[in-house]
């Protein structure tokens, strides 16, 4: 194993476009269900609908954050609603479920949706054996990445040490807050990032395909 990941013993990975590949188009689906969900709720046009959704994707972490702070949407209809997705662009990733399976420690997915999507999508990988538990939204109380709270309460959750722990996520900026308590990060860097922050300081590892990443550095190529 690669020297600088010898101390950890928790792998922490977010869920879309982290344990798939973004050109699977599966956060896409979703993306448009909310863009719908907005239109049909505020009566705007689609381009309306859109500067909406990710103005509050921006500005609260994720864009039910952002309808729940200012509109108190109730959360558990908008994430049943917008990940009423089909599955079948997923295939099984049997090099990935072995390449986690040989991780010594503990595997834990951490996402903004919610555990049943997740779990659709983890058994749609063959993932669905692969890791101890999902800490979702709602474990979150919902307050989403990049939110620092979500990170405390994920390691006092599981009893974490977050110099022992290593964070996977597409998303780079989700990864500052966990580099922040002790985390070693790795970016997915697949495209699907929509910020444009020049920082990136806080990124360890980048990589475009995290199945090829834990083979080359985990000892299991």
């Amino acid at each position: 194993m690669l020297a600088r990941l010898t101390p950890i013993r928790n792998w922490i990975f977010d869920l879309d476009n982290t344990l798939y590949p973004a050109s699977a188009r599966l956060f896409d689906q979703i993306d448009v269900k909310m863009g719908t969900y907005i239109a049909e709720k505020f009566a705007v046009d689609r381009q309306e609908a859109r500067r909406i959704q990710k103005g509050y994707f921006h500005d609260h972490g994720t864009t039910l954050a952002g309808l729940m702070a200012e509109h108190d949407v109730d959360p558990h209809a908008f994430l049943d609603y917008v990940h009423d997705v089909e599955m079948d662009v997923l295939e099984h990733n049997a090099p990935l479920a072995a390449a986690i399976a040989k991780l010594p420690g503990r595997k834990i997915v951490f996402t903004n949706a919610d555990t049943p999507y997740a779990s659709r999508v983890l058994d749609r990988l063959g993932l669905g054996d692969s890791f101890e538990a999902v800490h979702d939204i709602h474990a979150m109380e919902l307050r989403p990445k990049p939110q620092a709270s979500a990170y405390a309460g994920l390691c006092a959750a599981f009893d974490l040490n977050p110099h022992e722990s290593l964070f996977v996520e597409d998303m780079a900026r989700n990864l500052a807050p966990a580099k922040a308590i002790g985390m070693t990060t790795v970016w997915v860097d697949n495209g699907s990032e929509q910020t444009t922050d020049a920082d990136r300081s806080y990124v360890d590892f980048v990589t475009h395909d995290i199945t090829a990443w834990l083979q080359e550095n985990t000892g299991e190529a």
